[in-house]
């Protein structure tokens, strides 16, 4: 048997009101001066005065940074680390999506470390140590509130990413509630992000692909495929969101240990170049990069095609294989996504562009179950266009 590592965050907390216990998680873990990273929806929706109020209940002092967007630029996170030093602040909370949590850790770490921004880019680059950290997912779809993985936007287009096991928080906070306000789009899109963590920590090539991932995955994939439809069409469903929210959270800790792939390399460049949203990203690229792996990974398209679509388990294991990219397709479609590039105003002169950006994601190609070319890569893109 194979060894593996395998990290996850310390402590989770998961259900439904959770989040009114942030004022007793801050007081533990965060100290008396407390950063709050988040963007500017959330605070205008209300989301995040409750929280604020709870942490000062106990105590503590509390600056509010809320400038993140999506795919957050160096300049925004340095203005976070920034406000970090000028607070003093002794711990930081990420309350949001997946942007606003990477850019939280990459604070906690910064603004404790000193360490030069550039130089801990890549796998295991990270000093540290950091400011204690605690994460408030409010869509169910990136995971990052348990993974190692900062994801930042480097100059105009390319993105890059920090990995070390110091982003993961000290306690993760996960409320469905926080979800329940989630527009269809948002939660098709981040569902589906979900889903393809799971299936690339199953496929990876990684030589840390473990058990531990693997059954992580299936259960997430189980959970998901069960409930997103309906957190899709009828968003006050508690119990879908809640299946959502720890869907997303398994395939989280799967594939921080047992690293995505080409999904995720190709869906970057789209984001980064024609800021589409990530999960849309990997959406309309997914069942292009799928049926360019099915070969290398059918056993496992098999097993994943039976947890997802129970109604094909009577189906041969060579006929679930070929059949989960059109499903996955199928699917995309029926929760209202775009389906192809052309429908994000990406026209067919962009492709190359796409696929030459792609492959400097060397990080995620290196884990995909077949070698992909730039060739590869703008064959894939012209497929998905």
């Amino acid at each position: 048997m194979t060894g593996f590592v395998f990290n996850t965050a310390p402590s989770i907390r998961f259900g439904a009101g959770v989040r009114k216990q942030l004022g007793e998680v801050a007081s533990q873990v965060l100290g008396p001066r407390v950063l709050l990273v988040t963007d500017k929806g959330l605070l205008q929706a209300g989301l995040v005065q409750p929280v604020i109020d709870r942490i000062a209940a106990t105590g503590a002092s509390v600056a509010v940074f809320d400038g993140v967007v999506a795919d957050p630029p160096e300049a925004i996170l340095m203005d976070a680390v920034a406000q970090a030093k000028a607070h003093d602040a002794t711990g930081v909370l990420g309350f949001g999506g997946g942007s606003a949590l990477d850019v939280a850790k990459l604070v906690a770490l910064l603004a404790r470390s000193g360490e030069l921004l550039a130089e801990a880019y890549g796998v295991g680059n990270a000093k540290g140590p950091r400011l204690p950290l605690v994460l408030v997912p409010t869509t169910a779809g990136t995971g990052s509130e348990v993974t190692p993985i900062s994801i930042i936007t480097t100059g105009a287009i390319e993105k890059k990413g920090v990995v070390s096991p110091l982003l993961l928080p000290d306690v993760a906070v996960l409320d469905p509630e926080l979800t329940l306000g989630l527009p269809p789009h948002v939660t098709a899109a981040t569902g589906i992000d979900a889903m393809v963590h799971a299936i690339e920590a199953i496929t990876s090539a990684s030589p840390n692909n473990n058990a531990v991932s693997r059954t992580l995955a299936t259960e997430a994939l189980t959970l998901l495929g069960r409930h997103i439809s309906t957190a899709v069409h009828d968003g006050g469903n508690l119990e879908a969101r809640s299946g959502m929210l720890l869907g997303s959270m398994l395939a989280g800790q799967a594939f921080a240990n047992s690293p995505v792939a080409a999904v995720h390399a190709l869906a970057y460049p789209i984001g980064g170049i024609h800021h589409v949203p990530h999960g849309l990203s990997n959406a309309l690229v997914l069942p292009h990069v799928m049926r360019f792996n099915r070969n290398a990974c059918r056993p496992a398209y098999a097993q994943i095609a039976r947890v997802l679509f129970p109604d094909l388990a009577e189906a041969s294991r060579s006929q679930r294989a070929d059949a989960l990219s059109e499903r996955m397709a199928a699917l995309s479609a029926s929760l209202g996504l775009e389906q192809r590039l052309r429908d994000v105003g990406i026209t067919e002169d962009d492709l190359p562009l796409l696929a030459s950006e792609a492959m400097k994601q060397t990080r995620l190609l290196v884990n995909n179950p077949r070698p992909v070319t730039q060739a590869d890569a703008l064959a894939i893109y012209k497929s998905a266009w």
